[in-house]
């Protein structure tokens, strides 16, 4: 039976956590998302050994088999430190195996001068109004997380074939009192791309993520997160998702996920 919070895991102690039915993906409601579990790593190199002169600026997790929507084990640690560049890693184990993996690089702040992205602008933040337009749940889907983000689609939507541009947020924070930090703000959202650009028929096809990576050239702010995501698929072959990752202050960055496209039994 889900555990129903007011977050998306709570503490059980000694760096395990009991991830919550607002965890459950679209495939298997058995199955966590994996966009609060890569938060959850996220939230884990954040804390070790914290950097405040650092950033994150890439992320990947690779998903090493389905993540149960029940207790996981996480820990972090830095692999290569440095005073200029540090590698991190974190892992998610459950029921005595590791199902996720994550590793980052984080970089030292600097004085140096910007150059405006030239990423595509994201459409303004639509009104509340709009927040069910090609927002829903597709048929086929489990809800958990589904419901746990808030969808505002600016183009197409999660229910729409085809590329979009949808601004999410999340409804819950990540842990129990604790503020979402950016970077697990954006964590958990572009683990969707694949999801908001879909272009088979999810009631006859899988299109699942192995693996997700998110660059960023900045800082993200605030609580809103843009996906302009899009899909590529190739017959026989494999698929790729991609996004231009964007706050309302602008873009931020970019994220990719490879996919396993096979028929759904």
């Amino acid at each position: 039976m889900w555990l129903m919070s007011d977050s998306f895991f709570v503490p059980v102690g000694d760096g395990v956590w009991q991830a919550t039915g607002h965890t459950a993906g679209p495939w298997d409601s058995r199955a966590q998302h994996g966009g609060p579990p890569s938060a959850l790593l996220g939230r884990a190199m954040l804390n070790c050994q914290p950097r405040p002169d650092m950033m994150i600026a890439r992320f990947t997790c690779e998903i090493l088999g389905a993540i149960p929507v029940g207790e996981i084990t996480v820990a972090a640690r830095v692999v290569r430190p440095g005073r200029s560049v540090e590698l991190l890693e974190a892992t998610a184990s459950a029921d005595g195996r590791d199902v996720a993996r994550a590793t980052a690089w984080r970089v030292l702040r600097t004085a140096s001068p910007a150059v405006p992205s030239r990423q595509p602008v994201p459409p303004p933040l639509p009104p509340a109004a709009m927040a069910d337009r090609g927002a829903g749940i597709a048929e086929g889907w489990s809800d958990g997380y589904m419901s746990a983000m808030e969808w505002r689609p600016a183009v197409g939507g999660v229910t729409i074939p085809g590329p979009s541009i949808v601004w999410m947020r999340m409804r819950y924070p990540l842990v129990p009192d604790e503020e979402p930090a950016p970077l697990e703000r954006v964590l958990i959202a572009a683990d969707s791309g694949n999801g908001a650009s879909s272009e088979l028929d999810i009631s006859r096809w899988l299109f699942i993520n192995p693996e997700l990576t998110v660059h960023l050239h900045r800082d993200p702010v605030g609580e809103w997160v843009c996906l302009d995501a899009q899909t590529a698929i190739t017959t026989g072959g494999t698929g790729l998702a991609t996004c231009h990752l964007s706050d309302q202050d602008g873009p931020l960055g970019v994220s990719a996920q490879s996919l396993l496209i096979a028929p759904r039994g």
